[in-house]
């Protein structure tokens, strides 16, 4: 199972259909707080519509206590900033994908301990970036299909 980490998001809409990617592969969908809206916000539940009944999800404090639900793991951060695009990494199904806000994206007291573990989502120099929903798709599916993994399982 692969967990996707979202990483102080601040839409809801975006979030619930990162749940419904999350369903659709299998993944543990991650909130790392602050968050921008409120777990029961109308918009995070009709993003992800009936699929958040089947989600598995957990909301944490901040970036500390993932760390300590989550040890000796080396995520893979999704960031501009990465000098790697993320069909050059070698994933592993119980990999940790993170990903930052819409608006900020991931802060370097993240980035500056993974040098090695940063990657980008190639795009045109005139789009400044991809939504956080399609950034999560494209990297997550990349991710299962190098892993072997279907709509319907391992």
């Amino acid at each position: 199972m692969f967990h996707i980490v979202l990483y102080q998001p601040e839409i809801p809409d975006n979030a619930g259909n990162v749940g419904r990617t999350c369903v659709a592969l299998g993944a543990k969908l991650w909130l790392v707080r602050p968050l921008g809206f409120r777990l029961d916000d109308r918009h995070l539940r009709r993003a992800g519509l009936d699929y958040w009944q089947h989600l598995d999800w957990e909301a944490v404090d901040d970036w500390s206590a993932f760390e300590q639900r989550m040890p000796g793991r080396h995520p893979w951060f999704f960031t501009k900033r990465a000098p790697r695009a993320y069909t050059e990494a070698a994933f592993a199904p119980d990999d940790v994908l993170v990903f930052g806000s819409e608006s900020q994206g991931l802060p370097l007291s993240l980035l500056d301990g993974s040098p090695d573990h940063r990657l980008r989502i190639p795009m045109a120099a005139e789009a400044r970036s991809l939504n956080l929903a399609v950034s999560v798709a494209v990297a997550a599916f990349e991710a299962a299909r190098q892993c072997s993994i279907t709509a319907h399982g391992r």
